[in-house]
């Protein structure tokens, strides 16, 4: 089983001690964001958790606190972008911290656990194609050594980011562009060491030799669990996300409306007062972020919460029991 913890928050900048407490007591709930009465229990102990994947702009407060995960894998999506705050608006300074973040986690759990993400890439008249590429080369050079790959994607407009799109005024990039600039954060990326991929793009570039990215990549996680996850259909497509997605399997802990990263493009928030409301209710005691359960709602076990990484390469009965 693979937790995400969260693509619906930042889970190491904002709670950190929630987190931890969380894996001493062994479980989390979770709310369906689909359905808000239906709550799950979803297990954190090693004995069913196969890798734990991060997903941040700032690991500073965990980082400290590593060592309390020494029963664990796990691996890291860092985002570290050139913007500003007139788009990220609570981002610690990028070059005094964020930086030096990303390349002390490095050193700690070594470069092939910490993904960059260069994403999403939205073209303003204030950050145009050249300037992303400027940034782009300035970031790779200060993470050299310290990632081995970097994921980047053109940003898409949902509802939740529409108007704040319009606002800072986002071109719609043509294919011609966007492949242009694609082999250039390719080249540039590759100088330093690093491989690229696209996150849930459309636009075809294996041809340029960039992959379509599995931010849950069953690859890496084999690689880090040194054992083989059984190439059984559930565990390598995650139906709840989109089409383009090659993402495994995993379940998210994490809760929407609860990030005070304060980025503009963000899909997980509907407005900062909503956030404000939720990091109102925080409480590092209670076992569903930023929430609380109320009497009479029903609780119920998340399903199949069981070890995948086969050590032996052999396929349990179970596991065959399951695919038939």
């Amino acid at each position: 089983m693979i937790i995400s913890a969260s693509r619906r928050s930042d889970i190491p900048a904002f709670f950190s001690e929630w987190f931890l407490r969380r894996i001493r007591e062994g479980y989390a709930l979770v709310r369906n964001p689909m359905n808000p009465r239906q709550i799950s229990r979803v297990l954190l102990t090693p004995d069913v958790t196969d890798c734990i994947v991060f997903w941040t702009k700032n690991p500073i407060p965990l980082i400290p606190r590593l060592k309390e995960l020494a029963d664990y894998q796990y691996y890291f999506q860092f985002t570290l972008t050139p913007y500003g705050r007139d788009i990220e608006k609570n981002i610690p300074d990028k070059r005094e911290r964020i930086v030096p973040a990303f390349r002390e986690l490095a050193e700690r759990i070594g470069p092939e656990r910490v993904i960059w993400r260069y994403d999403p890439i939205i073209v303003t008249k204030r950050y145009t194609v050249e300037r992303h590429l400027e940034a782009f080369e300035e970031i790779a050079g200060l993470l050299k050594g310290c990632t081995e790959k970097c994921v980047f994607s053109f940003v898409d407009e949902y509802r939740k980011n529409s108007k704040a799109l319009q606002d800072l005024g986002a071109e719609e990039l043509g294919e011609s562009v966007m492949r242009d600039m694609a082999v250039k954060l390719r080249d540039i990326a590759g100088a330093c060491g690093m491989k690229t991929a696209t996150c849930s793009e459309k636009i075809d570039l294996d041809a340029l030799g960039i992959d379509h990215n599995a931010c849950i990549d069953k690859e890496l996680v084999e690689r880090i669990c040194g054992g083989k996850i059984p190439d059984l259909k559930k565990y390598r497509k995650d139906q709840g996300q989109r089409q383009e997605c090659k993402c495994m399997s995993s379940k998210d802990i994490g809760a929407a409306n609860t990030c005070s990263n304060g980025c503009l493009y963000c899909y997980a928030t509907d407005s900062a007062e909503r956030v404000k409301r939720s990091m109102a209710a925080y409480d590092p005691a209670s076992p569903i972020l930023c929430d609380s359960v109320a009497e009479g709602e029903v609780i119920t076990d998340a399903p199949d919460m069981k070890k995948w990484i086969q050590t032996d390469g052999q396929l349990s009965m179970f596991d065959l029991t399951d695919e038939g």
